[in-house]
């Protein structure tokens, strides 16, 4: 039966190993997706519409269990909230079950994201613990994996898999039915996110059908794919005059990578760790313009593509409810009528 529901893709990198430049005995560390940069999306569109999941090649993603920390789950608070809760995990009396006490707001805001996890997405992978990653969370993951093997694992199509099916005039599905695509960030989108043609089709194809993007953290580098489309032989191209170029993307910042790279879970203990580029430094260099960021909220939106971008975990809220708002003055929130296929 034809679902009643609105359609929308939620697109999750399937990275599970981020490459590093330094130190260069370290070719890669343990990553994926933040949850806290989906849930949010998922809990306030769930009663109204169907999920459609999708990574870049079709493969599961990765949990990254350093986005499971309870300061992420402080939300705006973030940048305020990380540094103190980690040291009080360096404390010698440091008690898991004391410390959690003591954060009953973001321990509730942990388990409701785990909950939509379970009922959207279903068993995946969760990273490897690195050697600075919280303590609180070395106790978490056993318990998280646990949770997360006992369900039924579930579908993730890949980009080339829906843009041929949107293609196929005899395939019912198309992307005119989805309102909206959202892309969490984690490091992972570091990796098939950019420059991927797929990706590009795929952004561009959503551009075409009305469809509005929302990308946050580490997705927005997902715009440098632009740059390129897949003509109809499967072939990638070149894009001459790209309707994304120029916009203002909205993401994590150099300073705050560096900031993480010294100080918080990505660092190679007593070394200086570098990835092979910086997500805001790539996506200037592709011809898009930034907006300054710090560790407060900061969304960009480009109505003219429908393009929202976001910084961090920190504007996930803020960046749900724009995309709310956005979807109550966009066509494709009023339509009534069209194809409702399965994907």
């Amino acid at each position: 039966m034809p679902t009643t529901k609105r359609r929308a893709l939620i697109l999750i990198s399937s990275a599970h190993q981020l490459p590093l430049a330094e130190p260069a005995e370290i070719k890669s560390i343990s990553t994926g997706f933040f949850l806290v940069e989906m849930a949010q999306v998922l809990k306030e569109f769930e009663n109204e519409y169907e999920f459609t999941f999708a990574t870049p090649d079709g493969n599961a993603p990765q949990l990254d269990i350093n986005g499971m920390a309870l300061s992420v789950n402080a939300v705006e608070k973030v940048g305020a909230k990380t540094m103190p809760l980690r040291m009080q995990q360096r404390r010698r009396s440091f008690d898991v079950n004391s410390f959690r006490k003591r954060h009953p707001d973001l321990v509730a805001r942990r388990e409701q994201e785990v909950r939509l996890l379970e009922r959207h997405i279903g068993q995946i992978p969760v990273s490897e613990l690195l050697p600075n990653s919280e303590r609180e969370l070395a106790e978490y993951r056993p318990e998280l994996v646990r949770r997360l093997d006992k369900l039924p694992k579930g579908t993730f199509h890949s980009l080339q898999d829906l843009i041929q099916r949107h293609r196929d005039p005899a395939d019912a599905f198309t992307f005119a039915d989805f309102d909206f695509i959202h892309a969490p960030g984690g490091h992972a989108p570091m990796v098939d996110f950019r420059d991927n043609p797929w990706l590009g089709e795929t952004l561009h194809v959503a551009r075409e059908n009305g469809v509005t993007i929302s990308l946050i953290c580490h997705a927005p580098i997902g715009v440098t794919s632009t740059l390129q489309r897949i003509d109809a032989q499967g072939a990638a191209y070149s894009v001459k005059d790209n309707p994304f170029l120029g916009s203002s993307i909205s993401t994590v910042p150099e300073s705050g990578e560096k900031f993480a790279l010294r100080f918080l879970y990505p660092r190679v203990p007593g070394k200086k760790t570098r990835p092979h580029y910086f997500v805001d430094v790539a996506i200037k260099e592709a011809g898009f313009k930034l907006l300054r960021n710090g560790s407060a909220p900061k969304l960009a939106y480009e109505p003219s593509v429908g393009l929202l971008t976001g910084n961090g975990p920190q504007a996930i809220d803020e960046q749900t409810a724009k995309l709310r708002s956005i979807l109550t003055q966009s066509p494709a929130a009023r339509r009534t009528s069209g194809k409702h296929a399965s994907a």
